[in-house]
């Protein structure tokens, strides 16, 4: 399998930040790791390796990102207003230096994205398609939670509003951000198996179907565990049934 890494110093971040790339050709797919991942982490847990014969297919084009969790929200040292400061930076990031990358990358200005990503990677990839429904497509949210509110100490604030799903979809108005949403493939999946919480994924799908939000709530059942053999059979089976 094709492999590249590249990395670049991100002023928005004040930090430089790398992406691993895997595959030639197809389709791109953003991975977003867990709250203590990094870019290597989707490859060192074996997911890379799983979906390896679709990635040489072209099938798709990986794209696996880093995080700065641990820098925000998981920064308890930190002030809260901080912590949601730096996700919004984060957010502005992969829409202003990501995108633009995997475009150039991919040869393909304006290709339409895939996001994944498991437990708090799913909340990165879900927002990620809420907030820049026009660029990315397609959205896979293993296991995640989507109310943030959860790591800002009983504070709140702009930030952590706009990058709260549960908060602002409960809210949305814009025509605009609906007719993008309408062309969008978002699964949200769960289950019953070892170490699940389904409840954030199905309060997240009430929000989402109160406000006509086409979607799949895939309820795995034992086989949506929160763990990385559950998600990695989830993933093969949503690239080689949808790419």
């Amino acid at each position: 399998m094709k492999r590249e890494y590249h990395r670049w110093y991100s002023h928005r971040l004040g930090m430089e930040l790398g992406v691993v790339v895997y595959g030639h050709w197809g389709p791109p797919l953003l991975g977003f790791p867990t709250s203590a991942g990094d870019e290597w982490e989707l490859e060192g847990q074996g997911l890379i390796g799983s979906l390896a014969p679709l990635i040489d297919a072209g099938r798709v084009k990986f794209f696996s990102l880093n995080s700065v969790n641990w820098a925000g929200f998981y920064n308890k040292g930190a002030h809260p207003f901080h912590r949601s400061y730096v996700q919004s930076q984060f957010d502005a990031y992969v829409r202003e230096e990501v995108v633009p990358f995997v475009w150039d990358n991919c040869q393909s200005p304006g290709i339409a994205i895939s996001t994944m990503g498991a437990s708090f990677g799913a909340y990165h990839a879900a927002n990620t398609l809420f907030k820049h429904p026009d660029v990315i497509r397609h959205c896979f949210a293993l296991s995640g939670v989507y109310d943030i509110r959860g790591f800002m100490s009983g504070m709140y604030d702009d930030n952590t509003y706009f990058n709260n799903p549960v908060d602002y979809l409960a809210n949305l108005s814009d025509p605009w951000i609906f007719a993008q949403l309408a062309q969008c493939d978002i699964h949200i999946a769960t289950g019953n198996g070892p170490w699940e919480n389904s409840g954030p994924s199905y309060r997240l799908s009430k929000i989402l179907a109160d406000k006509g939000i086409r979607h799949s709530l895939d309820d795995w059942g034992p086989q949506g565990g929160h763990d990385w053999p559950f998600w990695k059979h989830q993933m093969w089976e949503y690239v080689s049934r949808l790419f």
